[in-house]
């Protein structure tokens, strides 16, 4: 079935939506907090997630092909930040969350991040990878073998 606004089916709605459900369970249920080391570390894995989503968009803009999700790429990007992660705007995504979820100090939230994961790499990841694999074939084969998908 089609989405009937795609342009809602980014990863960033995705993301916003997940940093307000984790909110929102921070709040609605209070637990002790996780402690004072989470208020540095929040915002290092925040910036972090900042960092690599931007070093990535950097790439992709380089090589003049799409940042959008859902769009046909017009390369294969393999160069700077991609010969470490084939997908680091979505690890940037994931890390993101998660500085965000440790930021607001509570432990039930942060449950969050694989369910997060799994729906960037049903949504997203697998859809590209298919198209990709179709676009650029025996050259995609051999970035993806010597490429993790996360780290």
């Amino acid at each position: 079935m089609k989405w009937p606004m795609k342009w809602i089916d980014t990863p960033p709605v995705w993301l916003a939506a997940f940093c307000a459900m984790g909110w929102g369970l921070a709040v609605l249920l209070p637990e002790p907090p996780l402690g004072p080391w989470s208020v540095p570390v929040g915002p290092v894995l925040v910036a972090a997630g900042l960092v690599l989503m931007f070093a990535a968009v950097v790439e992709l803009r380089r090589h003049r092909t799409t940042v959008v999700p859902h769009r046909e790429a017009r390369a294969l990007v393999t160069t700077g930040i991609y010969r470490f992660s084939r997908n680091p705007i979505y690890l940037g995504d994931v890390l993101f969350l998660a500085g965000f979820l440790v930021w607001l100090g509570a432990a039930l939230p942060l449950l969050l991040i694989p369910v997060f994961a799994w729906v960037l790499q049903r949504r997203f990841i697998i859809p590209e990878e298919r198209r990709l694999r179709a676009s650029f074939g025996p050259a995609w084969e051999r970035w993806a073998e010597r490429t993790r998908r996360w780290i």
